[in-house]
């Protein structure tokens, strides 16, 4: 058969791919702990779920504007200005069929064939394969467990080039869990004002699961306000991955260009979500900072289990809910004819010996580290820390 050469212009999420792998593994009776996916383990909040069940009673069953309803756009700026005091009007939102679509929207919008986009390793495993659908090249910053997994300015001024198009980041990151401070993203904030020609995505997503306190974004500095594309949604912050509802707030070019590119693809976000993110975003936060509390007992908790680990080397993640140890330590050994040449086998031998999925680090431009979710149960969490020493403790 005959595929388009598109298809190999990126690669299947490895995220995605473990967790088809634990399924088949569990398929087959394991008992696999999922440590892969990057997804609350929390249902959505009852009064989203009742504007839900409410919408279906009102009949919002028929196709939606492509940029969103007009209120929802309305209830974005609002929660922009409640939570960020950024001041944005319904012309600058574009909402779409969750995060990664506003993601992709940008790219086709922004990116063309040969214009480099500047991404710091490591990353949300998408970044860098939205570059290349759009035909860019990835120009990669890289981080390690010493720097917090963060740049600094002068490493920022040193990537840019004439031919730099895009910077593309996250805070909370995905998968470090690194949350850059006010005065770092300052310091960044004053190398962006010397390149007007250079936009900022600042992906937003875990917002809400910040352990440090208030969140800070980018876009708060006026003399970059018109070069920085927010991006945020539902997913992680409210516990609704399935709803597939993410936004946008940008310059009102940028949002017309995106609103462009979504009308080819899929037209409006679907009508009952976005009756339900309404509700969400206007409405109350308890539940969103009752999760991220839970998180964080967690995250200390996982801390804990690290440490117990022989060779591990890990941050403490200040946001998320992942951690990204670096495992260098057992590559070279082996147990019977499995031998840990990488990251990769490493997270195979994970899954297969002690039944635990997790996701290579080289999916995320860190081949030294892999990534392990906690969002799961904490007795589920420490039954998987417990077989993951298990199995490392055969290597030999």
């Amino acid at each position: 058969m005959a595929l388009s050469s598109f298809l190999d212009r990126f690669n299947e999420p490895e995220t995605l791919k473990m967790a088809k792998l634990g399924r088949e593994l569990r398929a087959r009776g394991a008992d696999v702990i999922d440590l892969s996916l990057g997804e609350p383990d929390f249902d959505t909040p009852d009064h989203i779920k009742e504007s839900a069940i409410q919408a279906i009673r009102d009949n919002y069953s028929h196709y939606t504007p492509v940029a969103g309803y007009p209120d929802l756009r309305e209830a974005v700026c609002h929660k922009l200005k409640r939570d960020n005091d950024l001041n944005y009007l319904p012309e600058n939102i574009v909402v779409s069929t969750g995060a990664k679509q506003s993601l992709a929207n940008i790219a086709l919008a922004l990116v063309d064939e040969g214009d480099e986009v500047i991404i710091p390793a490591p990353f949300w495993v998408t970044y860098s394969e939205l570059v290349k659908i759009a035909r860019g090249k990835v120009v990669i910053i890289p981080t390690t467990t010493e720097d917090g997994y963060k740049i600094t300015a002068a490493e920022l001024e040193a990537a840019i080039t004439p031919k730099t198009k895009l910077f593309l980041f996250s805070s909370p990151c995905n998968p470090s869990g690194a949350v850059y401070t006010k005065e770092e993203l300052s310091a960044l904030a004053a190398v962006f004002a010397k390149h007007p020609d250079v936009y900022i995505i600042s992906d937003e997503i875990y917002e809400y699961i910040n352990f440090r306190g208030k969140h800070e974004s980018i876009a708060q500095f006026d003399a970059i306000r018109d070069q920085v594309i927010i991006v945020n949604g539902l997913s992680k912050g409210f516990a609704m991955t399935g709803w597939r509802l993410g936004y946008i707030a940008a310059a009102p070019a940028i949002a017309k260009a995106c609103e462009k590119v979504q009308g080819q693809f899929t037209s409006g976000a679907n009508s009952i979500a976005q009756r339900a993110a309404i509700t969400a975003l206007r409405e109350d936060l308890r539940p969103s900072v009752l999760m991220k509390e839970e998180f964080e007992r967690r995250r200390n908790r996982v801390m804990e289990l690290i440490a117990e680990i022989p060779g591990w080397k890990c941050t403490v993640p200040d946001g998320a809910f992942y951690v990204f140890p670096d495992v260098q330590y057992y590559f070279g050994k082996s147990a019977g004819d499995i031998v840990i040449k990488n990251a990769d086998d490493l997270c195979m031998y994970l899954l297969n010996t002690a039944h635990v999925s997790s996701v290579t680090g080289s999916a995320f431009g860190n081949p030294a580290c892999i990534r392990l979710s906690f969002a799961n149960s904490l007795e589920k969490i420490e039954r998987a820390y417990e077989r993951v020493k298990e199995a490392l403790g055969e290597l030999k």
